[in-house]
């Protein structure tokens, strides 16, 4: 399901939800990450759910983050099963970008890059 049409990846479009943060490694998308890096886990709603989940659409894509504290640019390198369709999972160098990793769940807005 990604993008489901050309409005959705629109600069215009903005999706509202709550951004957290986890630790990366090997995402759905095949490959290895590390903490360090901006990168994202999307929800099943971003991702797909391809037989493979290496061929997701989404995978490689970018997105840029507003929260509290600034903005940041992620790739997507990973689904993120328990989040709600517009929650976004960044790594712990991502989050710290636009919040405290001590806040754990901030309000984010977001659009595609």
């Amino acid at each position: 399901m990604v993008p489901a049409s050309a409005s959705d990846v629109s600069v215009n479009y903005v999706h509202y939800g709550d951004g957290t943060w986890y630790n990366t490694g090997q995402g759905a998308c095949g490959w290895t990450s590390n903490d360090s890096q901006l990168v994202v886990a999307v929800s099943p709603r971003w991702y797909g759910s391809q037989p493979n989940p290496n061929n997701s659409p989404a995978c490689g894509k970018q997105l840029k983050v507003r929260g509290p504290k600034g903005v940041v640019y992620v790739t997507i390198v990973d689904k993120c099963p328990t989040c709600k369709d517009e929650d976004l999972d960044l790594s712990p160098a991502a989050f710290n970008q636009i919040a405290d990793l001590g806040a754990g769940r901030v309000p984010i807005r977001w659009v595609w890059a």
